[in-house]
Order: C-alpha cells, then sequence, then structure tokens
C-alpha cells in the first residue's frame, strides 16, 4: 500500500489541497461543513500526516523528552504514564531517557534529547546541587520544567508536591494517635525530595515530641536499606517509624514482620508517595499520596504557557498539596484498618522570588 497523499483527500473531499491542509493541520479556520468532509475523506482513505514533513517546514518536532533519575523506583511510572497522557491530549510525543540517579548520566541524556530536536524538556532532577549546571544550560534553549523533584530557584519553571505539608500530616497524626517516641528512615545525598522530606521532618518532630526527632537513619530509597534501618532503630525503642517513601516503609514492615513486632500495636508505620497497590502491603500502609495526575497536569500546563511564546517571564514554582491516606499501619490498637483520608487544601503556587508560599493546613 502506498501513502495516501493530499492531493487524494482533496479529490474526494472536492476541495483545494491547501484547504485540506489547513483543516488537518489546524492552521487557520475553515467552515464546519468543509473541514468535516475534509476530515471523513481523510478518515476514510486512511490518511496520515508525514510528521518528518511537518517537522521540517514548522521547525517543531511535536516532541517533549522527559529525563527521569530511575524507572525502577515504582512512584516514575505512574507519573510518566500522567506525563504522557497528557502531551498526547496536546498532540505532542514523549521522549523518555533514565539517567539511572546518575547527574553525569542526566547531562548526557539532556544533550541527547536537545540533538534530538526536542520542542521541551520535563527534567526530574536527580539531584539538587549536581543537576543545575546541565539543567540551567538546556532551559536556556528550551523550554524546561523540572516536575517533581527541583535543583534551586530561578533555574527553571518547577513542579512539585509540598513534602513539608505531608511530613505535617504523617506527625500530626502519629501524635493524634498517641505515638510519642518517633524515628526516621530517608536517604541520604541533595535530592530534594529527600532533603526537603528530612528537612520537614526534624521540623515538625521537633515542634510537636516530647523527644524530638528520634534517631535517624538515612541510606538510600530501597526495600534493602528499609530492612537495614530496621536492626539500627529498634534498640531505641520506637513507637512509631516514618519513611521517605513507600519503598523503605515496606522494607521496614518486612524487617518487623520477621523480628516478630506488632505493627501496629508496637510500632507504627507510614510511606510516603501511594505507589500502586500499597493497600495490598501486609499491614496496608499509611502513607502521603503526591497529587501525580495534578503534576503532571500542571507541569505540561507550564510548559504549554513557554512554548506558545512566553518564555521570557519569570520563572514560576508550583507546590502541590497532597493527602494523608491512612490505613492498618499506624492506627491504633483495635481500631478499623479501614482506609481513610486527611487532606491539605490543593495548591499554592508562587514566582521564583526567592520563596514559595505553603499551604496552611485545614483544621
Amino acid at each position: 500500500m502506498t501513502d495516501v497523499t493530499l492531493r487524494e483527500v482533496a479529490r474526494a473531499s472536492g476541495c483545494s489541497v491547501a484547504t485540506v491542509s489547513r483543516v488537518l493541520a489546524g492552521t487557520r479556520p475553515v467552515g464546519a461543513e468543509t473541514a468535516r468532509r475534509v476530515r471523513e475523506a481523510a478518515e476514510e482513505l486512511g490518511y496520515r500526516p508525514n510528521q518528518v514533513a511537518r517537522a521540517l517546514r514548522s521547525r517543531s518536532t511535536g516532541t517533549v523528552g522527559l529525563v527521569l533519575p530511575q524507572i525502577t523506583n515504582p512512584f516514575f511510572p505512574s507519573l510518566v504514564r500522567e506525563v504522557e497522557h497528557a502531551l498526547h491530549a496536546e498532540g505532542r510525543a514523549v521522549l523518555l531517557a533514565d539517567c539511572d540517579d546518575d547527574p553525569e548520566i542526566e547531562a548526557a541524556r539532556i544533550t541527547d534529547l536537545l540533538d534530538r530536536q526536542v520542542d521541551a524538556l520535563l527534567v526530574i532532577a536527580a539531584d539538587a546541587k549536581r543537576s543545575r549546571d546541565a539543567v540551567e544550560k538546556a532551559a536556556a534553549h528550551v523550554p524546561l520544567v523540572l516536575l517533581d523533584r527541583v535543583c534551586g530557584p530561578g533555574v527553571a519553571d518547577s513542579v512539585a508536591t509540598d513534602n513539608a505539608t505531608g511530613m505535617a500530616l504523617v506527625l500530626d497524626h502519629l501524635v493524634a494517635t498517641g505515638r510519642r517516641r518517633v524515628c526516621f528512615v530517608g536517604a541520604a545525598g541533595t535530592g530534594s525530595a529527600a532533603v526537603e522530606r528530612l528537612a520537614a521532618y526534624e521540623a515538625e518532630a521537633g515542634a510537636l515530641l516530647p523527644r524530638g526527632p528520634g534517631q535517624i537513619e538515612l541510606g538510600d530509597f530501597s526495600l534493602e536499606w528499609g530492612r537495614t534501618a530496621v536492626d539500627r532503630i529498634l534498640p531505641s525503642r520506637p513507637d512509631a517509624i516514618v519513611c521517605a517513601n513507600d519503598l523503605l516503609a515496606v522494607g521496614v514492615l518486612q524487617r518487623l514482620r520477621q523480628l516478630g513486632a506488632d505493627v501496629p500495636g508496637d510500632i507504627a508505620v507510614t510511606g510516603f508517595d501511594d505507589i500502586p497497590m500499597m493497600d495490598l502491603a501486609d499491614p496496608t500502609l499509611t502513607t502521603v499520596r503526591q497529587p501525580v495526575r495534578a503534576l503532571a497536569a500542571e507541569a505540561v500546563h507550564l510548559l504549554g504557557h513557554r512554548l506558545a511564546g512566553r518564555n521570557d517571564g519569570p520563572r514560576r514554582s508550583v507546590r502541590l498539596a497532597p493527602e494523608l491516606v491512612v490505613r492498618a499501619s499506624s492506627a491504633p490498637r483495635g481500631a478499623s484498618s479501614a482506609p481513610s483520608a486527611l487532606r491539605a487544601p490543593s495548591v499554592s503556587s508562587a514566582e521564583d522570588t526567592g520563596s514559595t508560599r505553603t499551604p496552611e493546613v485545614e483544621q
């Protein structure tokens, strides 16, 4: 079969080639009846636009590069899915690159995507400090939005969850259920999510708990580190363990079960992200749910704003509020394990002027 041409669609619809081109490209308004005839003819003939030729004419490839730290982290596939759906709705395709949590590989992947003439970039920065240079250089060439993780003010537009609010929800819940000896398991390094969640935990625990933040163990965002951290923490006799992501929390739950600990009777456990199937953990996991769909939609909206020619305005920093999903892993002894949700306000945003507005928690 040969490719159907615009001329064949024009002949079948009774319109000129120029009119057919305007209808299918959507570049200029055309009468509703004419547009209907053209689209019906194109569908009947099986016409498919030549994207390469279109890119040469428009100097736009219709593609957006997405660079992420590690696709094996279960949180990221859900986010990538929502980004792909949001971009597809705007007629754009995604080129995906995994940097394996290495800022040097990340810089190379960004360069590769720029060489492929992507129209814009979405970057989930591997490291808040070491990613900055490559991101800043790329943002000087194409519209770029930092997603989920940031690398300093003024670098690019950014969209992320309000990690401080999420951690405040966790600690308010634990205090309300009578926990007072709380410890923290997180990730070392300078990835912004790890840094922000640790800082928020220390601030909130210092304000709410009589013994302060308790023992803090930092490794990486993995099941293995969650298991290892339990052995380090148990001698301090905690009644709750706050984990900086769900993988850590699952590792903690596994090790506590091996040791015969009663969760939540002896020790409550919480996570962060609400990755798929967290309600299948044993016991089901209390965790902070990130607004994945809203993160993707807001990032794509900011990209569209820049792609529309408004690329020289002030950088915007948007923080979306999470919710706490309470499940069995932190319930008081004898309480129902049915999930409930404690919500924070929906959105906070600010331009990069040195500070961002954090939402107040609803009472």
